[in-house]
């Protein structure tokens, strides 16, 4: 899509429908981030060319709170940050993709040889243990263990035997998805970096939540008979939304914004085609 360039305020609030793809640094709250975007955005309307008052209207400036937005959809990130979705007019984009429970990417980044109380490196050693005896194979191993179990376990719950037709036919329909929105389920885990005492996951999922996620690194260490706590966690995708094409914080100005509310638009636009053509190859 070509950008043109817009002067006018109202043409520009216009253009904010939609979702943007934000970077949050590390170390910064989600509120903070989406307040100062907010800001950023009010800032740049009012320095554009407002349309002339017919007099029955007093003129006025933009404030934050003129800028209807949903609640940023996110994982909270240990450091550095992550790719987060969030729709700074217009909720209905952003409600229909959380309701649709997409499949999400993370690295996981875990330190062997401490664990702590709640798995993160903000609290307090509670366990230390040797890691020499792990390496990159034993690990990618136990990987592909929990990824089998995972998958066992959606058939089992489904009443299908993994090892029958009704199942290749159930896994050829796509991803399937637990009823209880609660239940975390793994689709794909593997090992990408291994740098002693540090190793690196990446991990699809749904239904996930911080917690979870900090608690499988510590319960793989421990089936390696060693201790490891998550020092890194990262959402690199969500759903169609890469972390490539994430705002950063030194475009978060209002032609940035805009720029990066078209982009995902076109990525929204691809996507809704596809779909539709696969539904009428199935029919």
């Amino acid at each position: 899509m070509a950008l043109t360039k817009v002067y006018n305020a109202a043409t520009a609030f216009k253009n904010l429908g939609g979702v943007l793809n934000v970077y949050k640094p590390a170390g910064m709250k989600v509120k903070h981030v989406r307040n100062a975007i907010l800001n950023n955005i009010c800032k740049g309307l009012n320095k554009m060319e407002q349309r002339e008052p017919d007099g029955s209207v007093r003129p006025r400036s933009f404030r934050r709170t003129s800028i209807p937005s949903s609640r940023p959809e996110l994982l909270h990130s240990v450091q550095p940050g992550g790719s987060h979705q969030w729709s700074p007019s217009g909720t209905g984009q952003s409600s229909s993709i959380r309701k649709s429970r997409p499949v999400r990417v993370y690295h996981i980044t875990g330190r062997l040889g401490s664990a702590t109380e709640n798995h993160l490196p903000d609290s307090r050693v509670t366990m230390r243990a040797n890691h020499r005896h792990v390496s990159a194979d034993r690990i990618s191993g136990l990987a592909a263990s929990i990824q089998a179990s995972h998958q066992r376990k959606m058939f089992e719950l489904c009443g299908v035997d993994l090892q029958t037709q009704e199942a290749y036919e159930l896994a050829c329909k796509g991803l399937l998805r637990p009823a209880d929105e609660s239940q975390p389920v793994v689709y794909g885990i593997r090992l990408v970096h291994f740098e002693r005492p540090h190793f690196t996951l990446e991990l699809h999922s749904i239904n996930e939540t911080q917690e979870y996620l900090v608690a499988l690194v510590h319960d793989l260490a421990l089936e390696l008979r060693t201790a490891a706590h998550c020092s890194q966690l990262r959402c690199v995708r969500h759903a169609h939304f890469d972390v490539r094409d994430s705002l950063l914080r030194n475009s978060w100005h209002l032609p940035g914004i805009i720029k990066n509310l078209r982009h995902q638009r076109d990525i929204l636009r691809a996507h809704n085609q596809q779909h539709r053509v696969e539904l009428k190859a199935i029919h």
